[in-house]
């Protein structure tokens, strides 16, 4: 019995390869991420995705590029959304925190870098600084108390990362709850509302 492989245009064997490799890195971590094995798991051969990524470098590098994009675009909406209710930050926190934790972000990251990649953080960096841009016009900068976005920005995301990389044995050689830093993300971001700059 032969299989029948639907045809695919070059844009949507892309994004399935994307797909793919975005699945190995949940499931098994930034090593996984591999031509052959996003290849293997899509149905299609190493030189197809040769010919849409160059390589596993470019493969990660488009990875992190769509994963930044979807990430800030939900962390633009929240963002928008508890300033103009004037609600808890708790949404945008978890939202970044999930962003580099659970949809591996700062595992694939910090793995392009180690392995020699400098420029493996560009991607998440400009997609990052689009979403301050834009929350800065949206959110009319000028009329905030506390903090400058960047700066809030700045804090968040390092918590983040830092939190994705070391938070679990961190909170349990503290003996603190695994959410704690979340807590004091949420906390930071709630007291620079209240005070003036």
């Amino acid at each position: 019995m032969s299989i029948i492989r639907k045809r695919l245009t070059p844009e949507e064997s892309r994004l399935a390869a994307l797909d793919a490799a975005r699945a190995l890195l949940i499931e098994d971590g930034p090593q996984a991420v591999t031509l052959k094995a996003v290849a293997a798991r899509i149905g299609r051969t190493h030189a197809n995705l040769l010919h849409h990524f160059g390589s596993a470098a470019g493969l990660q590098k488009a990875l992190i590029e769509m994963m930044a994009n979807a990430i800030t675009a939900k962390i633009a909406a929240a963002a928008l959304k508890a300033r103009d209710s004037d609600q808890d930050p708790r949404e945008v926190v978890d939202l970044t925190f999930d962003a580099f934790d659970k949809e591996g972000a700062a595992q694939l990251a910090s793995w392009m870098i180690l392995s020699g990649n400098q420029d493996a953080l560009n991607p998440i960096l400009e997609a990052i600084h689009r979403l301050v841009n834009e929350l800065s016009v949206e959110l009319d900068e000028g009329a905030r108390t506390g903090r400058p976005i960047h700066e809030e920005t700045l804090q968040l995301v390092l918590m983040a990362l830092g939190d994705a990389l070391l938070g679990a044995p961190m909170a349990r050689a503290l003996g603190l709850p695994r959410e704690k830093a979340r807590d004091l993300a949420c906390s930071a971001l709630l007291a620079e509302r209240r005070e003036p700059v």
